[in-house]
């Protein structure tokens, strides 16, 4: 049986799982592309779907006319 995915990811495994580079999700974070869903210590927490919506909206907006 496969295991569920964690409720809340950090941004390394996050970047990771959606294959852009962390600076990519940190980037999105201050654009206010992709909102943090929590917080462990000083480490954003962010919901895989949210990162995935995210990463499709960015390939939307770089996709050729």
């Amino acid at each position: 049986m496969i295991a569920p995915l964690p409720s809340l990811i950090p941004g390394p495994v996050a970047a990771h799982e959606a294959g852009v580079a962390p600076a990519t999700i940190r980037k999105w974070v201050q654009l206010g592309r992709l909102t943090a869903a929590g917080k462990a210590g000083r480490a954003q927490l962010f919901r895989l779907e949210d990162v995935f919506a995210a990463e499709r909206a960015a390939s939307r907006r770089a996709a050729p006319a």
